[in-house]
């Protein structure tokens, strides 16, 4: 059945005081009591309450004592729901939009939605609150003062693989998040792309058991292939490379005829492109040169 989002004119209005417009709002990633008073302040007088899943915002609803209406929006539905949606903004209400934990967009429903309101000329605020990858980055020990978030890696091993080679030269501290099931897969693939570099896995962040186990991502790779998937959303977080100074044609030629023997030509330019942080197209280039004279 389509939810009803049609502005209803006979209501008094919710929203009374509060100014028109999309509120995107936070919503706690584990523990309800992580949540602003401003957000509990906007989601109980807005108009609509947009979820990307209406019964899991009415849990936190019933805890904090909030009865608003609320409408679903997600991936699924967002085409047929935005001109709805942008309707009643324009009709003067106030509209927030919830995820089921965190903070919206942040791989999660809403970035048009939020794209088409502000071109609108409708009023678009944020209302900050927890987010599971600055949870992740604050525990993790590694450096935080310059990160990149590459949301979830793909399920398939060769697009994963691809994709790590072009991260692994980021001058940067990387956050991923991965299902539990992929979490050995996808840290082997780390290790080799990457390298021993430190790194973070931090899964049931601000709940009862919150955990955070640090290392080399070798080392996790091998904990997690022994120990089995553990339970809970996970966040990943792995350390920049280290500055290296410049190597000459000479140096890289010898790292290249080693990594060349040990493995296949693909893994071989991965493993020099985590070690000297030099573009792929040149290492692959050098590599098919070298492979081809033996």
């Amino acid at each position: 059945m389509t939810p009803d989002t049609t502005p209803d004119k006979t209501k008094t209005r919710l929203s009374a005081g509060l100014a028109p417009g999309l509120y995107v709002t936070a919503t706690p990633i584990g523990n309800a009591r992580d949540i602003t008073l401003r957000a509990l302040d906007v989601l109980a007088r807005a108009d609509l309450v947009l979820c990307e899943d209406t019964r899991v915002t009415a849990k936190l609803f019933a805890i904090h004592g909030i009865s608003a209406k609320t409408a679903p929006y997600h991936d699924h539905n967002a085409a047929e729901m935005r001109p709805r949606v942008l309707k009643r903004l324009e009709a003067g209400e106030a509209i927030a939009l919830v995820s089921d934990a965190g903070t919206p967009l942040v791989s999660d429903p809403g970035l048009k939605l939020v794209r088409e309101a502000l071109e609108a000329g409708h009023n678009v605020t944020a209302l900050p609150g927890a987010s599971s990858v600055l949870a992740a980055l604050t525990l993790a020990g590694l450096p935080t003062d310059r990160f990149f978030f590459a949301g979830f890696l793909s399920a398939k091993q060769e697009a994963r693989r691809k994709d790590l080679a072009e991260l692994a030269a980021i001058p940067a501290t990387l956050v991923f998040l991965e299902s539990a099931n992929r979490l050995e897969a996808a840290l082997a693939d780390m290790a080799s792309a990457l390298g021993p570099r430190e790194a973070a896995v931090a899964r049931e962040l601000t709940k009862k058991f919150e955990e955070v186990r640090r290392g080399p991502l070798g080392d996790l790779a091998a904990h997690y292939a022994e120990a089995g998937p553990p339970k809970g959303e996970i966040v990943i977080v792995v350390g920049p490379p280290e500055k290296r100074v410049a190597l000459c044609a000479h140096e890289i030629d010898a790292m290249l005829e080693n990594a060349l023997a040990r493995t296949s030509l693909k893994d071989a330019v991965a493993e020099i492109v985590s070690m000297t942080g030099l573009p792929r197209r040149e290492i692959y280039a050098r590599a098919l040169e070298l492979s081809g004279a033996k």
